[in-house]
Formats: structure tokens, C-alpha cells, sequence
């Protein structure tokens, strides 16, 4: 009876703290998850209920499989799309219904943020929650995303200016990223570099508080946290959850999933959430964890011991595997004070009302100071980062050497012409494979970007258009190089408009590649198979060029067309056809012959055709530019589980638009070939 006299005064007590102080509240209620994989459904989670306070960090804990990390992403509103889920999450508010059960519509501080239609499945309503785009909330991943490039300070400063409202001034948010650093305890290493494959970095627990540091910019009033001690040693582990307990006593909901916590973090923090098999266990007040476990019968009592040792889940996880534990817990706490202050509790946060969004809502950065520093750190990141450009810039400027040993000064012999056409073979093949070498840190690139853009960073078309911006310079050292050595070495056709062609032409090729590598990277799921697809693409590309067999031999079904037709390197060799032959005159096979003519070459060996100029892409150009279609807005179709469900970016839309746009910018790349 004592017990239901404390919790009775911390019922009123926590009543009137939410009278009195103005925060978020966080709150759900019968909360359903159902995963639904070939016609056939299975239950994540089964009506769970409860309440997260601000200035109090939360635990959720539990067995592998138990649902931790699918009540966190419904929370955070990251489901995947083959997950369905029912029940209400409020935010200082009542999730209402309207249109006579049709639609749910979410409130967040008063404010309706989304009216989300019911999906039926298994003859049963369910719902899609999905938060609005406000400065509210921040989700950390259990993986850390960085660039391994930059300084600790300089990804906080690149963060905040992506990020943070154009309206702060330089001070600000050089004050933001300040007291960020000294907040999270990473003032010693905040001139220190990530770290990469080739630079020696931050460690774990570094990295890990870098991480949460990137969230805490915008100052959320709710952090989501999927197991922020992964990985990292007690210590580190510690310093982790100190820092998440102090970023909470600043009035902040900060709620984590945690595996096998240590006593003295466990210690730390306010709430625990325990959970079994989608069914709740155990909530309320960590410190009366060992009381409702001693209550729960004798076997059950063998628990409270195990929350006072070194490893609070290592051996709890293997009573909660006995189905008939499992279940007199759970009933133990559905018909327990616990579940039913919960409730209480939740009843409460639902009558608070305080309009306290307006101060809230997010004024995001415009999309010219974003493109600026989006360019400006991707740059910063090729500089720094040896494998991006300057070894391949290496490799190309060896081949190009090669190349013009093997065919130095190829001259106009009535053979030459063939030798010319196995120079080109050689120098566009191999500079297109080496294109293959930006996957590994197109890859690495992509796991930073993927990460911004699911949570509202920034628009797909300010990560290409950035990306573009930024390569552009090594574009054109790779190209100049190249170009330089080929021309001068072979001696093609000579005259500065020549080589000013066959240097542009260059530039085409690398840049469509980099295109071509980048949608590759998007479609496959590692760097093995990225290099594969890539192979296949060159190949099927170089095959229907014209280099290996005259464009008219080639079979009509699928390679004349569509791929001569599709390919960028038939265009581009073609053009190389035109710039180097046209103009030229060969020696004749017998002598006292006139002499042969490039065109006549072109015409009868090559069957390229000579009615239409190389610079015909200007036009081409301009009409692809005029044909393109904007970005669409468009969601999600993936089911990987941590993918949410909200649109990718406030400004374009999501990953499928976001290929669309890399297939806008090869086509601007395929047609200047033209």
C-alpha cells in the first residue's frame, strides 16, 4: 500500500509539472504493428502503450526480436512500407478521427499536421502515422555516417549551415556548433578527422557522439536513439548515455533502444520500457523495475536479483525465452498499478493542449545556400580523399602515355586509318573502365547522403546538382590531361578546334560514366556487385559503339536498335570519327591514286555519316534541356525496415525521383555528344 501512496503522489506530481511547464509530451497508445511479407501477416507489436517526459531518458529494453527497434521507428515514423500499423502517437495532443473512420488525423500541439488514409489488411483498420516536417524530432542510427574527410567541426559547421534557418546570422550558428561541442564533450578533438581508409580518425565512442552532436543542432525536443552504445566499450558506453541523460535535463524527451546495458547505465536512466515478443513487460519508473518483478511470483522474483548484477538483460533474455514466465508477466502487468498509472498518464498528456508549434516549425535553409554548401563540402571531401580523383586521374594520364608510345605520331599512310580507329578502341575503352574506380567512394558518399536526404536535409536535385558542381573541376583536369597527351602524342588531326573537341569529348565520356557509376550505386547494395553491373554496362555501351563493327553491320534487333541509338559512346565516337578524319587526306593504295579522302573513309569503311556536323550537340542540347521533366514528389517503395515513410525531401521528393534526376543528368551528358 505503500507503494500505490508513492505512485499516487508521483501521479499527481508529474500531473502538475505538465500544468505548469510548457514542453512536448510524448504519448501512445495501443500501438499494432503488423509485417506483411508474401499474403502472409505477423504481428511485431501487440497494443503497446506509453508516455515519454521531458528532462527523463528513456530505456527501451528486451530480448533480440522482442520489438525494440520496430517501437522506435513507429515512434519516429520510419516504417517501412510493408509494415502496417494501428493506434494513436500524440504529441501534446489527441490523435482524432475523421470522415467517419476513413481517415486518422494527427495533431501535434494542437496543430494538424497529417489526415493519413486506413489501409484494410486481414479485415482489420490500421494506420500509417507520419510526422510532420517540424523541428520536433531527431532519430539516430545505430551506424554512424560520416565523411571520414572532415574535421569534427567541420561536419558540425556543414551540418548547421545545411540545416538551420538562413535567418540565424554567421555568430549564431557558430554558437550552435560551439556549445554543441563542449555540450557532447569533443572540444579535444574538434580539429581531429573522422578518419577513412587512408587517415587515421575518432574513435568509437568519438564517432558515436559526433553522431548524436549532428542531431542535436536543431535543438529537437524529442531524440529517437536505435542502440547508441553498439559497438563501444564500457567507458565509452558510459560517456554516451551521461551525455544523453544531460541533453534530457535540458527539457528535452530523449527515448533509446539498448542491449544489455552495464548496471551503472542502467542506472542512468529515468524510464524503462521492457518487452517481450511484442508485448509489453514491464513500464514505468526504472528504479521500480526489482519491485514489480518480486511481486510477479517466486520465479519470476529470480529477476529482481538479475537487474542488481553487472549484465541487466544477458541473463534476464533467457527467462523471458520460457513461454510460461513470459506469460504471467505479461498479464502481471496488464493487471497491474503500473498499466494502469500509464494509462492515467497517457489520459493526462492527451487534455494538454499548449499551441507551442508555431515556435517550433521548421524554416528550412533555401536551396542556394544548401546547393553552396552541399558543393562546397563535397569538394572539400574529393580533395582530401586520395581514391575519388587523383588516382584515377593518375591512371588515366598512364594510359593516355600509353597510348601515345603504342600510336606515337600515327601519321597518313593508307593503313593509318585503321591504326587510328584501334587508338581510339584503346584510349575510350580503358578511360571508361577506370570510371569504374569512383564506386568505392561513390558508395561511401552515398551512405552520408542517404542518411540526410531520408531525414529532410536537403532536395534530391541539390545532391546531384551539388555532386555535378563540385567534380566538375576534376572532370576537366582528367579531361585537359588526357586529351593533352593523346593529341600531341598521336598526332591527330592538328588545329586548336580539333583538340578543343577531342578534350570536350573527353569530358562527356567521364562525366556520363560518373552518371552511369552513380545510378549503379543507387540500385545495388554493395561495392562487389556495383563493379559487376558497371562491367555489364560498359560492355553492352562499347559493343554498340561502332568501334568493334560498322554502325550499319551491326544487327538491326536490339543492337542498331535501340542501343546505337541509346549508347553515349556511339555518339561520342562518332564525333571523334568527325573531328579527326574530316579534312584529312591518306595515302592511296596504289600508287599514281588520288588521294583518299577522310570523308570517303567515314562513308564507306565506317559507315558513319557525314550530313549532319560534330557540333550538332549544341542543338541537341537545348532541346533535351527544354524536354526535361521536373523532379516528381513521389514516396518510398523499399522495405527496408528503417526506411520511413515520410517523403524523402520537403523540396523534390523520394529515392525514385532522385534516379530520375541521375538519368536527367546523363541525358544532359548524352546529348552534347550528339
Amino acid at each position: 500500500m505503500k507503494i500505490e501512496e508513492n505512485e499516487h503522489e508521483e501521479q499527481v506530481e508529474c500531473s502538475t509539472v505538465m500544468r505548469e511547464k510548457k514542453a512536448i509530451y510524448l504519448s501512445w497508445e495501443d500501438v499494432t504493428a503488423v509485417v506483411v511479407r508474401k499474403g502472409a501477416t505477423r504481428k511485431l507489436l501487440n497494443r503497446l502503450s506509453g508516455h515519454a517526459l521531458p528532462d527523463r531518458i528513456m530505456a527501451i529494453m528486451g530480448p533480440s526480436g522482442s520489438g525494440k527497434s520496430t517501437l522506435l521507428d513507429a515512434l519516429a515514423g520510419r516504417l517501412s512500407s510493408n509494415v502496417i500499423m494501428s493506434g494513436n502517437i500524440l504529441l501534446n495532443g489527441k490523435a482524432e478521427k475523421g470522415r467517419r473512420r476513413k481517415y486518422y488525423t494527427i495533431y501535434c500541439n494542437g496543430l494538424e499536421t497529417r489526415k493519413t488514409p486506413l489501409v484494410n489488411v486481414g479485415g482489420r483498420r490500421s494506420i500509417t502515422i507520419e510526422h510532420g516536417q517540424i523541428f520536433i524530432r531527431s532519430y539516430t542510427t545505430q551506424e554512424d555516417f560520416l565523411f571520414g574527410t572532415l574535421t569534427v567541426k567541420e561536419t558540425l559547421t556543414y551540418s548547421a549551415h545545411l540545416r538551420l534557418p538562413n535567418t540565424m546570422t554567421k555568430d549564431e550558428i557558430n554558437s550552435v556548433i560551439e556549445n554543441t561541442i563542449m555540450n557532447m564533450g569533443l572540444q579535444d578533438c574538434a580539429d581531429n578527422k573522422v578518419g577513412n581508409w587512408h587517415l587515421r580518425g575518432l574513435s568509437g565512442g568519438e564517432k558515436r557522439r559526433l553522431s548524436i552532436s549532428l542531431e542535436i543542432l536543431t535543438q529537437p525536443s524529442v531524440m529517437f536513439l536505435d542502440e547508441p552504445t553498439t559497438g563501444l566499450d564500457s567507458a565509452s558506453a558510459l560517456f554516451v548515455i551521461q551525455a544523453l541523460k544531460n541533453i534530457a535535463l535540458d527539457g528535452r524527451i530523449v527515448v533509446c533502444s539498448i542491449h544489455q546495458p552495464s548496471s551503472y547505465i542502467f542506472d542512468l536512466f529515468d524510464d524503462l520500457c521492457l518487452l517481450s515478443s511484442g508485448e509489453t513487460i514491464y513500464f514505468g519508473e526504472a528504479k521500480l523495475a526489482v519491485k514489480f518483478f518480486a511481486e510477479a511470483g517466486p520465479n519470476a522474483a529470480a529477476i529482481a536479483e538479475r537487474f542488481c548484477s553487472l549484465s541487466v538483460i544477458k541473463d534476464l533474455k533467457q527467462v523471458l525465452l520460457q513461454k510460461d514466465i513470459k506469460a504471467r508477466l505479461i498479464e502481471k502487468y496488464k493487471s497491474s498499478e503500473y498499466s494502469i498509472n500509464t494509462r492515467k498518464n497517457i489520459r493526462q498528456i492527451a487534455l494538454i493542449n499548449d499551441e507551442l508549434m508555431s515556435g517550433l516549425i521548421e524554416r528550412r535553409n533555401n536551396w542556394r545556400n544548401q546547393l553552396y554548401t552541399l558543393t562546397i563540402r563535397c569538394f572539400v571531401n574529393m580533395v582530401r580523399d586520395l581514391g575519388y580523383f587523383w588516382v584515377r586521374t593518375l591512371f588515366y594520364i598512364l594510359i593516355s602515355l600509353g597510348a601515345g608510345i603504342m600510336y606515337f605520331d600515327i601519321g597518313l599512310s593508307n593503313s593509318a586509318f585503321i591504326t587510328r580507329t584501334k587508338c581510339y578502341t584503346y584510349v575510350y575503352n580503358f578511360l571508361m573502365c577506370l570510371s569504374v574506380g569512383v564506386l568505392p567512394s561513390f558508395f561511401e558518399e552515398w551512405k552520408v547522403s542517404y542518411h540526410e536526404l531520408h531525414n529532410g536535409h536537403y532536395g534530391e536535385a541539390v545532391f546531384v546538382l551539388s555532386n555535378f558542381f563540385a567534380s566538375f573541376i576534376f572532370l576537366v583536369i582528367m579531361s585537359l590531361s588526357s586529351g593533352t597527351i593523346v593529341f600531341y602524342t598521336v598526332k591527330f588531326h592538328l588545329g586548336f578546334s580539333h583538340y578543343c573537341y577531342l578534350c570536350m569529348n573527353f569530358f562527356l565520356c567521364f562525366a556520363t560514366m560518373e552518371s552511369v557509376a552513380m545510378i549503379v550505386a543507387l540500385l545495388v547494395p554493395n561495392f562487389l556487385m556495383g563493379v559487376g553491373v558497371s562491367a555489364l554496362a560498359i560492355m553492352f555501351l562499347s559493343l554498340a559503339s561502332g568501334l568493334y563493327r560498322p554502325l550499319p553491320d551491326l544487327p538491326k534487333f536490339f543492337w542498331r536498335y535501340p542501343m546505337a541509338y541509346i549508347s553515349f559512346t556511339s555518339w561520342a565516337v562518332q564525333g571523334q570519327y568527325k573531328n579527326d578524319m574530316l579534312g584529312l587526306e591518306f595515302d592511296p593504295f596504289v600508287q599514281g591514286e588520288p588521294r583518299i579522302q577522310g570523308k570517303q573513309i567515314l562513308e564507306k569503311y565506317f559507315g558513319v555519316r557525314v550530313n549532319y556536323s560534330k557540333w550538332f550537340c549544341a542543338k541537341r542540347t537545348l532541346k533535351d534541356l527544354a524536354s526535361r521533366p521536373s523532379f516528381r514528389k513521389e514516396k518510398y517503395g523499399s522495405s527496408r525496415r528503417n526506411q520511413p515513410l515520410h517523403p524523402l525531401s520537403a523540396q523534390e521528393g523520394s529515392c525514385i525521383s532522385f534516379v530520375l534526376a541521375c538519368i536527367q543528368s546523363s541525358r544532359f551528358y548524352f546529348s552534347c555528344v550528339y
